[in-house]
């Protein structure tokens, strides 16, 4: 009964997500185990780091503070890079590149089962961590959260025989898919062509096409290239840059979570408000002549008195003048200021638009 117990259980949380409810809350229980278990290491630790030779102590001593002089030196390099890449950025029209957020975390057990590379961490679903997460050291990608807990996660590895992350060779740009092996020491390469430029010692580092590992992280490095005129494809064996087996303490990086939509958005709203202060595409103006301006003519129609006085005085045509019309009633009396002797001229002068309103 226990045995047919044991494998319905199994089915159940293989199928369906009844039981994750109750692993959770079975979790909390598991913390003090993990702590207990955890105990002896620590106390190792502490007593090793006690009785430490003081020798070896001002040796390392002098090592880190060399270390961190030359980390200091180039810290200060790549801020003056960081700030010249927004401001180009800036210039381009383009996004700034953010750097992401990470969060400690410690590793606090592995799962024993031999065919699965899975770690669990100390950071959880009340810490912020979110499915698919990415978790790295300080030499590389390791894997991905693949279950929460309240306060704990399971990481999935790289080399799993079920993960794959896409990368591309750093030295051309040549993008490729890494799949686990279930060795922890190597990942593959798959379906590159047999006439792909991989070699030797070139750096795999993520692609970020599938829009779950950030890019530019370094992966693994090509340890094997094999061709073999016979198949289409060559044999590309490739050892992970991260300690998988060694590294205690782990990153969790939080990058953007806001949807394509959401970046098409903001990155419009920035636009129009970069525009709003001067910062778009300046449009000319149209200047009015100064000269027959529409805003002249209904004062011109309304004031037929003050028509002669904005028409210059021209000499007198030898030719008769035509009869007025009622739409011109400017044009129809003489100025004051013209001699009796002359008549008005058949040609309109040059403000008879302003005078004539729409019949132009």
């Amino acid at each position: 009964m226990l045995a047919v117990l044991s494998v319905a259980l199994m089915v159940v949380d293989a199928r369906f997500s009844l039981l994750k409810p109750a692993r959770s809350q079975m979790s909390l229980v598991l913390m003090d185990a993990y702590w207990i278990t955890d105990l002896p290491g620590r106390l190792w630790e502490g007593v090793a780091s006690q009785f430490g030779s003081r020798t070896e102590l001002v040796a390392e001593n002098e090592k880190l503070k060399t270390e961190n002089l030359l980390l200091q030196g180039r810290m200060q390099k790549l801020a003056a890079l960081t700030e010249q890449n927004v401001r180009l950025r800036e210039l381009l029209n383009s996004s700034a590149l953010v750097n992401e957020k990470v969060e400690v975390a410690e590793l606090i057990g592995m799962d024993p089962n031999p065919f699965t590379h899975r770690i669990i961490i100390n950071k959880g679903e009340r810490d912020g961590v979110v499915l698919g997460q990415p978790v790295l050291d300080a030499r590389g990608l390791m894997g991905q959260v693949v279950e929460l807990m309240p306060y704990t996660s399971r990481v999935l590895l790289l080399t799993d025989s079920t993960h794959s992350i896409p990368v591309q060779v750093n030295r051309n740009g040549l993008r490729a898919i890494a799949s686990g092996t279930g060795n922890p020491e190597r990942l593959e390469l798959r379906h590159v062509a047999d006439t792909a430029d991989v070699k030797e010692g070139d750096l795999l580092v993520s692609s970020g096409l599938g829009q779950r590992f950030p890019a530019g992280y370094p992966v693994a490095t090509v340890k094997e290239v094999i061709h073999d005129s016979g198949q289409p494809f060559a044999i590309v064996r490739a050892v992970p840059t991260a300690a998988l087996n060694r590294s205690r303490y782990l990153l969790l990086v939080f990058s953007d979570n806001r949807t394509a939509e959401e970046r098409a958005n903001d990155a419009a709203q920035a636009q129009e408000n970069l525009d709003a202060f001067g910062g778009g595409p300046v449009i000319p103006a149209t200047v009015p002549k100064t000269v027959n301006t529409p805003a002249q003519a209904p004062a011109a129609a309304s004031t037929p008195a003050a028509a002669p006085a904005a028409t210059p005085a021209r000499p007198a045509a030898s030719k008769p003048a035509a009869k007025p019309t009622a739409a011109t009633p400017a044009a129809s009396k003489p100025p004051a200021a013209q001699p009796a002797s002359a008549r008005p001229t058949a040609k309109p002068p040059a403000t008879a638009p302003a005078t004539t309103g729409g019949r132009e």
